[in-house]
């Protein structure tokens, strides 16, 4: 698969091949499924929290006799039947992350990569060195270029100026190579790499 290589300005820089393997999937739906239920169930906190019977700040006398009320048994205003009793069996922290082989979580990031490419998304930079970390230039070419929902992956690091500059622009998301992943790119509309994250990307998925 040929692209064309573009440059902050919008000017063309020449092409890159980008490799069938990566980027020529037939994508499909019930992978990505599985790889982003996987990383949002390992990003879920966990935190949820209810007091059982024996948490709740409750006095522990018995609220009356055994027998000959009339009524049913009871030995404590903790039970889960009465106001302000513990719950029963109730949520309690936990991890709700789950296994994923290594190579599947490889092959959904190859079909999230190849979805954007299939759709027309894809766009790749020659660079994004900056020699300064200026907002309003990143604004201005990101506009030109039609950028508003975007993720730009760069090679090993992000070029420092240019994340500077893009952390206060809405829409626009930075990481490198290794920070790729499939929840990040597909809420995103438009998938922006460079050249040096093209060759990170196929060196880490080949």
């Amino acid at each position: 698969m040929k692209l064309d290589v573009i440059q902050l300005d919008a000017k063309k820089a020449g092409s890159i091949e980008l490799s069938d393997e990566i980027f020529g999937l037939e994508p499909r739906a019930d992978i990505l499924h599985r790889v982003v239920r996987w990383q949002r169930a390992k990003a879920q906190a966990g935190t949820h929290s209810v007091l059982g019977k024996s948490d709740v700040s409750y006095s522990t006398k018995k609220i009356y006799r055994q027998k000959g009320t009339g009524g049913a048994r009871h030995g404590s205003k903790k039970a889960p039947i009465f106001r302000h009793g513990g719950v029963y069996k109730g949520p309690t922290p936990r991890s709700h992350a789950h296994e994923l082989p290594k190579k599947f979580r490889a092959l959904g990031l190859k079909h999230a990569l190849s979805a954007k490419a299939k759709a027309g998304e894809l766009i790749v930079l020659d660079s994004i060195e900056m020699k300064e970390g200026k907002t309003a230039f990143l604004a201005k070419a990101a506009k030109e270029l039609g950028w508003k929902r975007v993720l730009i992956i760069d090679g090993a690091e992000v070029n420092e100026n240019f994340a500077r500059a893009a952390r206060n622009i809405e829409g626009i998301d930075v990481l490198p190579t290794m920070g790729a992943n499939v929840y990040d790119i597909l809420r995103r509309d438009q998938l922006v790499l460079t050249k040096a994250g093209v060759e990170a990307l196929e060196a880490r998925l080949k």
